[in-house]
């Protein structure tokens, strides 16, 4: 015999169909006992939840203030910590790989902006498909998402299942979103025309009409915009110059951008004789520049000279540079001078340099000479404290070029705490001799990694420091 459903039951129900369906919210919901209220909130569905919060009389409850003495101040406070703590089990219900979040957190706009972005990318699936001519915001969302916000089930939900509705009433949510090159059209600037994003990672961007569709979407969130992302992507030089072009707010000869990554790309011009001049411009100007990401990418050693003679005249304080992965054995001849004091005064005020908190070489075939060359450029970046050098050929010849940098640098004040030389044809006559030197530092590293090299017995050196690793 079938339970019977309570009447508390029966009511929550009624309670979650108004919600879902009705025009309006019931005013009543909202003067519910506490205990029934939180009962509720906890049990609605995302669609539904959003929909008794967003028009809740009180968007705040730690603002309100009650002015008649009313003794449900402290339980009307409370309420939006409900709210919150129902966002976060919703999410962790949906995406339970996801919940790597920080404390404190939007739960409420993690949750719809991950909901928008699985939104996306099954539009971008079906966008794919060479024969699809449709509109992008009139596209069905699946009923697998639908079910997830409560639109499942014998209800009908056509009302809520195009894409455009998704945007419309989730948009201003969005912060952080992925794009591959089919959403990177005018349609997509007006599905989120609401939103004010700070992250945006491209994908596939490999013609003028993904660049036209991507500097419509630049220009529409040049205020919030501080990290942008390229990966796979093919870029001529006219695309680079459109992209940053459109980054550079009007009247102000700068841009907010703090990140900036290319990845597993192209340069279709990459023997160029000089950078576009917009890319110039976004490199030496931008103030608000930290980090910089071109990770492979097939450069070689003129594109690596020309960045980083534009670096050091730049006005920006980069904290990490990421070069791994390319091929630019050779880029620091200019400093190959047997003395940081005899650096040509050309080179300009070092001023990014002086800023580097981290930089990366991993994987570019560097040599001994490439090493000798930057003990020279280290001299110049007083606060650096991670350098990864693996994956590169320097054998001894290049550790003991580094070994006058690591006796002079603590001198210095050097904050170097890691070091990373996985794979780099280093033998134990070398590492000793690191060691050696190392071992008598006043400030020791805080990490050291020597993998894949042929030292033989390696458990001395665990004996030296305390974190190696081999």
């Amino acid at each position: 015999m079938a339970e019977v459903p309570s009447l508390m039951s029966l009511g929550m129900e009624a309670i979650k169909r108004q919600l879902l369906w009705g025009d309006d919210v019931l005013p009543d919901i909202y003067e519910l006992p506490s205990h029934i209220f939180d009962s509720l909130v906890t049990e609605l569905p995302p669609l539904a939840l959003h929909k008794l919060e967003a028009e809740m009389p009180y968007k705040n409850w730690d603002d309100y203030e009650c002015t008649d003495g009313c003794p449900e101040i402290g339980t009307k406070r409370g309420r939006s910590g409900n709210f919150s703590k129902a966002w976060k089990l919703l999410f962790k219900q949906r995406w339970p790989q996801l919940v790597d979040h920080p404390e404190p957190v939007n739960w409420q706009q993690i949750y719809w902006q991950t909901h928008l972005q699985n939104c996306l990318d099954e539009a971008a699936a079906l966008a794919s498909i060479p024969s699809f001519d449709g509109c992008i915001g009139k596209m069905k969302v699946s009923d697998n998402i639908m079910i997830c916000i409560g639109c499942g089930g014998h209800l009908n939900h056509s009302i809520y299942s195009m894409l455009s509705y998704h945007f419309e009433q989730f948009g201003h949510y969005a912060r952080f979103l992925r794009l591959p090159n089919v959403l990177c059209v005018a349609e997509t600037c007006k599905l989120l025309r609401n939103s004010k994003l700070q992250s945006l990672a491209l994908r596939w961007i490999r013609s003028k009409e993904h660049v036209d569709g991507l500097c419509q979407l630049l220009i529409q969130n040049i205020e919030t915009l501080t990290s942008l992302e390229f990966i796979h992507c093919k870029l001529s030089s006219t695309f680079v110059n459109a992209i940053c072009g459109c980054l550079e707010i009007k009247g102000k000869e700068t841009h907010i951008i703090q990140n900036f990554s290319i990845r597993t790309s192209n340069f279709l011009e990459n023997n160029a004789v000089s950078f576009p001049q917009s890319f110039v411009s976004f490199l030496s100007s931008g103030r608000s520049l930290c980090s910089l990401r071109f990770c492979d990418n097939n450069l070689d050693r003129y594109f690596a000279q020309m960045l980083f003679t534009i670096l050091i005249n730049a006005s920006s304080s980069i904290s990490t540079l990421d070069l791994s992965d390319n091929s630019i054995a050779g880029w620091l001849s200019n400093f190959n001078r047997g003395s940081s004091s005899r650096l040509p005064s050309s080179l300009g005020t070092f001023k990014s340099l002086q800023s580097l908190h981290e930089l990366n070489l991993r994987g570019n075939n560097l040599h001994k000479y490439d090493v000798e060359s930057l003990r020279n450029a280290l001299f110049l970046m007083p606060n650096l404290e991670v350098l990864d050098l693996s994956d590169n050929p320097i054998e001894d010849e290049g550790i003991r070029c580094l070994i006058p940098y690591f006796v002079e640098a603590p001198e210095r004040c050097s904050p170097l705490a890691v070091l990373n030389l996985e794979d780099c044809e280093l033998s134990w006559n070398g590492v000793t001799q690191l060691l050696d030197t190392l071992s008598t530092l006043k400030r020791p590293l805080r990490s050291l990694t020597l993998a894949d090299n042929g030292l033989g017995s390696s458990w001395i050196f665990g004996k030296v420091f305390g974190h190696i690793y081999y």
